[in-house]
């Protein structure tokens, strides 16, 4: 029954963005962070000692700690359809919302669902597969779905609010990058040009579902590898690109970075469907706000360009790790069957800024060879 009625309703009809992409752009949400004052949770409470993590870092969730080795860790993320079937968008979505707890050093434990639902012309069967989706990508990841919200909608929207756990001193944040850091990406990037293409119906079968394949992987065994390996400052690829989470984890903590192009991995598909034009409002809003702080080898492949501004939903984990265990995580991701590849160095610098290589440099070749290369 589902079946039938998930093959007469493109759910990527029904929205103005797929995925993360539908995100406010990254310079309205800093403006809006400025508004909210300086206190340590951005001014929307007073100061809490055991506050690790909030507001003010920008980080990808909020952390409390409870005693010496617990840390609670909230976060929450939603989006609107980013693909037609609808449990894939459950599994999506879930996955992506689990992210942020793995990209803080977390595990996550239990969730509740955030819907929007237009009840008026969508049946509640279609609903169900979201939700049983989502379910089933939570309980991969060891995390109980136990309930959740739903409204009544025009535009269908669905997410998780998850609640995880970590070590309070084993965090992974968006400010402790360093100076001589290894850029490390456990996901290929391509998603935002692939879910617009699949939004106009030009996505090939397989294109697309090598994406959901992507954007449903856990991210928990890179977070785990990375964690042994002593990393320190991480962050997950999402709707503000590649280049826009990095321009964020560098300005928090002080350095610049140098990203070779080359070597970051692309969707099958991708790269000709960028070539094609199928960008999204999201990936043009990245462009525009990270142009002045960003430097572009103009030798650097053209559709290679664009795809680091790529507005991704359910990407990779960012990780900047000391050199002396580069050989370490590579070997531990492999040894676990997640992906990784070697993409840029921390350097002095700018805060925030990053010049983009088109190949790379002489003098990081040998990095670039083992390691977490791929």
């Amino acid at each position: 029954m589902t079946d039938q009625v998930s093959d007469r309703i493109r759910l990527t009809s029904l929205s103005h963005g797929a995925g993360c992409a539908c995100k406010l752009p990254l310079s309205a949400l800093d403006q809006l962070m400025a508004t909210l004052g300086p206190g340590p949770d951005g001014g929307l409470a007073g100061a809490a000692g055991d506050l690790l993590v909030g507001a003010a870092e920008g980080d990808d969730a909020a952390v409390l700690r409870l005693d010496d080795d617990r840390a609670l860790v909230l976060t929450t993320d939603f989006f609107t359809p980013i693909v037609d079937d609808a449990r894939d968008w459950g599994r999506v979505a879930a996955t992506n919302a689990m992210s942020d707890v793995y990209a803080m050093g977390g595990r996550p434990l239990i969730a509740l669902n955030l819907t929007a639902w237009p009840g008026q012309t969508l049946p509640v069967e279609l609903l169900a597969d979201v939700l049983r989706g989502g379910a089933e990508a939570a309980a991969a990841a060891g995390c109980l779905v136990v309930g959740g919200h739903t409204i009544d909608d025009p535009e269908p929207k669905y997410g998780l609010a998850v609640v995880g756990m970590a070590h309070p001193d084993r965090l992974m944040t968006v400010d402790r990058a360093r100076d001589g850091d290894l850029l490390v990406l456990t996901k290929p990037i391509g998603t935002g040009v692939i879910a617009t293409a699949h939004k106009r119906g030009a996505a090939p079968d397989d294109v697309l579902a090598g994406a959901v394949a992507a954007m449903t992987t856990l991210n928990g065994p890179a977070s785990e590898a990375a964690l042994r390996a002593g990393v320190q400052a991480a962050t997950d690829v999402t709707g503000f690109g590649l280049l826009g989470h990095l321009h964020r984890m560098l300005r928090a903590s002080g350095v610049a970075a140098e990203v070779w192009a080359d070597q970051v991995p692309l969707l099958p598909g991708a790269a000709g469907l960028a070539a094609a034009g199928f960008i999204s409002g999201g990936t043009n809003a990245n462009l525009s706000y990270l142009s002045d702080v960003t430097d572009v080898e103009p030798d650097t492949d053209p559709e290679t360009a664009v795809l680091l501004f790529d507005a991704q939903t359910s990407g990779g984990l960012l990780l900047a790790v000391p050199p002396g265990q580069i050989d370490a995580l590579g070997a531990d991701l492999r040894g676990h069957g997640a992906e990784a590849a070697l993409v840029g160095v921390v350097e002095t610098g700018e805060p925030g800024r990053i010049a983009v290589r088109a190949t790379t440099p002489a003098s990081s070749a040998g990095e670039s060879d083992g390691g977490a290369a791929r």
